[in-house]
């Protein structure tokens, strides 16, 4: 993509910054914030809320993409305020740009609304896909559910829309600081048992399967943004520590990982819970990964950082 306008709601955070750094260079970025910063190099923030309408509406006039990502974290205990927290976030700012796109001369030609790939049930037994996927009605579940519904709801004539269900990605920063800092102090194990099946996906795919879908305008509905090659947790942490150069670690049985969650203020699924999540829309409609094995993945996040991001000394 060049020469175009891209509007990136929610756009503060970790995806949010790995899609500046792909289209930045050749785009103008729009960004929308609750907290916004100075601009630079053709990125523009925006303020907002992600709830009520304002002048950051006028923002998405004449925007070729928009890509929504508002949604408070769910690496937060499930307490109920938080829970209300996480469902009102990603319902209110969802609702919001709806009714913003209903008001523009020259609506965004297509609308990526950000999904999670855990809206599939805890799976072992076998992968899931848009397809064949199946549901549990736990609250990771109800959120995504929910997110979805509300994005289906809204009527844009003019707008095609996307729901991409994006799994754990992979790049530098995000969740890979926490694992780095687990294989460097030697608590680079496995977690629970291991044989919950991690999806992921690297962040330069994530923005290249925005880029291809504004490219195939046949293209519309419900889209898994996970690798093609899922492994377990065990493998996944072997596959760091042997990335990193780190020959052993502890593992964390579940008892564990619950006191620890308990005092950061977190949930043991994040951990616990087996994705097992497949792309098949997309790569049946023809895309093709850059990543689609975690070691290619790793290897390229690795050889970016600094020894010390991962070793002691």
């Amino acid at each position: 993509m060049k020469n175009k306008k891209i509007v990136i709601a929610g756009g503060s955070g970790f995806i949010g910054a790995g899609l500046i750094e792909h289209f930045g260079p050749e785009n103008t970025i729009v960004v929308l914030s609750r907290a916004p910063r100075e601009g630079h190099d053709g990125v523009r923030y925006v303020q907002w809320d992600g709830e009520n309408p304002g002048p950051w509406m006028q923002a998405l006039e004449g925007a070729d993409l928009l890509v929504n990502l508002a949604g408070k974290s769910v690496n937060c205990r499930y307490n109920e305020a938080n829970k209300a927290e996480i469902f009102a976030s990603r319902q209110q700012s969802t609702t919001i740009l709806g009714e913003a796109v209903k008001t523009l001369q020259k609506p965004p030609a297509l609308w990526i609304n950000a999904a999670s790939a855990t809206i599939y049930r805890h799976a072992e037994d076998r992968p899931m896909d848009e397809l064949t996927g199946e549901f549990h009605n736990d609250f990771s579940v109800q959120v995504c559910q929910l997110w979805e519904k509300t994005f289906n709801d809204i009527t844009l004539p003019h707008t095609r829309k996307v729901v991409l269900r994006i799994a754990i990605t992979l790049g530098k920063g995000g969740v890979m600081e926490p694992y780095l800092n687990l294989v460097k102090t030697g608590l680079g194990g496995y977690q629970g048992n291991g044989r919950q099946m991690y999806s992921w996906v690297h962040i330069t795919d994530v923005a290249r399967m925005m880029e291809w879908l504004f490219e195939h305008p046949e293209c519309s509905g419900t889209y898994n943004c996970a690798a093609p090659g899922p492994v377990t947790n065990r493998a996944f942490m072997a596959t760091l520590r042997k990335a990193t150069g780190h020959l052993f670690g502890l593992p964390a049985p579940a008892w564990m990982l619950k006191i620890g969650a308990a005092l950061i203020g977190t949930e043991t699924e994040l951990l616990l819970k087996s994705r097992w999540v497949l792309p098949t829309r997309i790569t049946q409609a023809g895309f093709k990964f850059r990543y689609p094995q975690l070691e290619g993945a790793l290897a390229q996040i690795i050889s970016g950082l600094p020894r010390r991001r991962y070793h002691l000394f």
